[in-house]
């Protein structure tokens, strides 16, 4: 990298001698990128331009930032907005607000009933917004390293509102949770997503949730859900969130696409052509991450507790993250139920799914990429780190899954078109200059469940609006991320 001071330059920034994957799946090609005022100005043969500073991309591949299209990073972006964890990998743009979990609306002083209690799980304070524009305008007023989309959670609107989450909302409860649906619209929200896996939402119709999420129809917001069940009961989660999608004529994105329990190994050959009927006939996305192991809150419920677990977090225990749940509970003389008690507010990472069944996920040609990682505590899932290079390193040269330009394409151009999102997810001029340079022959991720907490290799360079944020394994302390908030009264998915 050169740095030019003082030069008479037409651009701020050029990338010279790069192999462009540009995030269309487009065959990739040799040109400069020259960057002014945080956009891509010019793609093509730039020699002899100027520019204040050059990083020479001779032998790496320039491609879109990643949009890691499913996140828990409500909180993170403002209380670590460095986001190391994210941009060392390069990613760009975190979709947040995932699993019905948002940070708002959450009225001063709610309970925070599990996988809440994920929010502020680790930070020391809790993070909440009694309305989701306090959340947009906090991201305002103190920018990330990486630009935020946030999306508006069900199960966070049964808590701040409802009286009993133990059963379906009131008809008056359902009016007050619409309008703060629409509250999080008109400010931006790019979304409403549902968990209703948890406990805080399980007990919601399937009417509810539709009644709920009315204020989606025409708005060109998605709806985002962790389905009731990824095990024995995952087609019919499968259908009830395509009849969600049509009642509300909205776009549907299945969180974390998977078949759990070895009951259900090699399911994806139900799963999968059931997604791409529904794709036929209405607008349906998926997303996964590339591990055989999920993580989340640790339950209380015996049957899932019955597959290898691993404590990833824990307030009251905090010296028992990373081991197995079973050895913890022999050391205490208890069962794993009792333990898990114990143990809470909890993360845990569980290993409940075939790897033949996330190879065949990945390969599905509509799947987009998003990590789903927890960002807090010392031993979270590699996933946090490692999802993007684990997909290029990994199943994309080794494994040969699918070609270079897939794989960009899935975690850039592809997550853009399903979330609406405008000017991003592609190299191509006129768009904000989100880009990562890495070697493609040596990235990988190097994040391990013994040790996390790694940045990836082969990630040369992150650029964020313009803003050089990721050079040669070190943070360059840029905070050059935006607020990605949908386009109010347009009635389409136009992102700005």
């Amino acid at each position: 990298m050169t740095d030019i001071p003082n030069s008479p330059a037409s651009f701020d920034l050029i990338i010279r001698g790069g192999t462009v994957v540009d995030g269309t799946r487009a065959p990739r090609f040799e040109a400069d990128v020259g960057i002014k005022d945080g956009r891509i100005v010019a793609i093509g043969e730039l020699e002899g331009k100027a520019a204040h500073r050059v990083i020479d991309a001779t032998g790496r591949i320039v491609a879109p930032g990643f949009i890691d299209s499913h996140t828990h990073d409500d909180s993170a972006v403002l209380v670590d907005p460095q986001m190391t964890c994210k941009v060392s990998q390069g990613v760009t743009t975190v979709v947040t607000g995932n699993c019905g979990v948002s940070i708002a609306p959450l009225k001063p002083g709610t309970s925070r009933p599990m996988p809440l209690g994920l929010l502020s799980a680790g930070e020391g304070r809790a993070v909440e917004y009694a309305a989701f524009a306090d959340y947009v305008a906090a991201l305002h007023a103190a920018p990330a390293a990486v630009n935020v989309a946030p999306m508006v959670g069900h199960t966070s609107l049964r808590a701040s509102i409802m009286r009993d989450l133990g059963g379906a909302a009131t008809e008056a409860e359902i009016v007050e949770m619409r309008a703060c649906v629409q509250e999080a619209l008109d400010a931006g929200a790019i979304g409403v997503s549902t968990g209703t896996f948890y406990p805080p939402a399980e007990a919601a119709p399937t009417e509810e949730i539709i009644d709920i999420c009315r204020p989606l129809t025409g708005s060109g917001a998605v709806y985002a859900t962790h389905m009731r069940n990824e095990a024995d009961e995952v087609i019919r989660s499968l259908e009830e969130s395509f009849a969600i999608g049509k009642a509300l004529d909205v776009q549907v994105v299945i969180s974390h696409h998977k078949v759990v329990g070895p009951a259900n190994f090699g399911r994806t050959k139900e799963t999968l052509p059931l997604i791409a009927k529904a794709m036929s006939c209405q607008c349906v996305a998926l997303d996964c991450y590339p591990y055989n192991a999920s993580s989340t809150m640790l339950h209380t419920d015996p049957a899932k507790l019955q597959v290898k677990v691993v404590v990833a977090a824990s307030g009251p225990h905090p010296e028992v993250a990373g081991r197995d749940l079973a050895d913890i509970a022999a050391s205490w003389g208890v069962d794993r139920l009792e333990a898990a008690k114990r143990l809470q507010p909890a993360s845990a990472i569980y290993f409940a799914m075939d790897e033949a069944d996330v190879q065949t996920i990945l390969a599905f040609e509509p799947t987009m990429i998003g990590s789903d990682g927890l960002p807090f505590g010392e031993r979270p899932h590699p996933r946090l780190w490692g999802t993007f290079p684990r997909v290029l390193g990994y199943y994309c040269r080794e494994l040969e899954l699918f070609p270079l330009e897939t794989a960009v394409w899935k975690m850039s151009g592809l997550t853009a078109q399903n979330f609406g999102i405008k000017a991003r997810g592609t190299i191509a001029v006129g768009n904000h200059a989100d880009i990562t340079i890495f070697d493609a022959a040596s990235v990988r991720d190097t994040a391990t469940y013994d040790d996390p907490c790694v940045p990836a290799a082969g990630i040369e360079a992150v650029i964020v609006n313009g803003a050089l944020t990721w050079w040669q394994g070190v943070h360059q302390k840029a905070r050059a991320g935006q607020v990605i908030a949908r386009a109010v009264g347009t009635g389409k998915k136009t992102l700005q």
